[in-house]
């Protein structure tokens, strides 16, 4: 799992047993993508996932704080159905609508050496904000 954060917008926190997740992005989809990337970092070092295979993800939400957990849910779902990691994402956010892409490719134990199964993205510290600088955080803790 890596830990602190990244060049690239993203960091991990602790709460209890579980770990937090964090994107930050000049837009609310780049706060998306990056809280993605945090996801799937928890899992596994983002540098061992190739982006090869591309699936479409749509979710809808009153606000963007569930927006949040249905889009991690989604990634969740589908990394378990599907047996993948993603390791690249591309988000739209049109009112309550997210539509995205995700790429990446079947997991290989040996090779990504997952470190936890994700559970699920809570409420717990869930929030989407947006600063006075117009920078945007997306976080929220997710059950490993």
């Amino acid at each position: 799992m890596s830990s602190g954060a990244d060049s690239r917008g993203w960091s991990h926190f602790v709460h209890g047993a579980d770990i937090g997740i964090e994107g930050r992005g000049g837009s609310m989809t780049d706060a998306f993508e990056q809280a993605a990337l945090a996801l799937t970092a928890v899992i596994t070092d983002l540098r061992s996932v190739r982006g090869g295979e591309e699936i479409g993800i749509e979710c809808e939400a009153p606000d963007p704080e569930l927006l949040l957990v249905d889009w991690l849910n989604a990634l969740i779902f589908e990394m378990a159905v599907r047996r993948m990691l993603f390791g690249r994402f591309s988000v739209t956010i049109e009112g309550a609508r997210l539509r995205a892409t995700a790429w990446g490719e079947p997991l290989d134990a040996d090779r990504h050496q997952p470190a936890v199964e994700i559970k699920g993205a809570t409420y717990t510290q869930l929030s989407v904000t947006e600063n006075d600088a117009g920078a945007w955080t997306a976080r929220c803790v997710v059950d490993v």
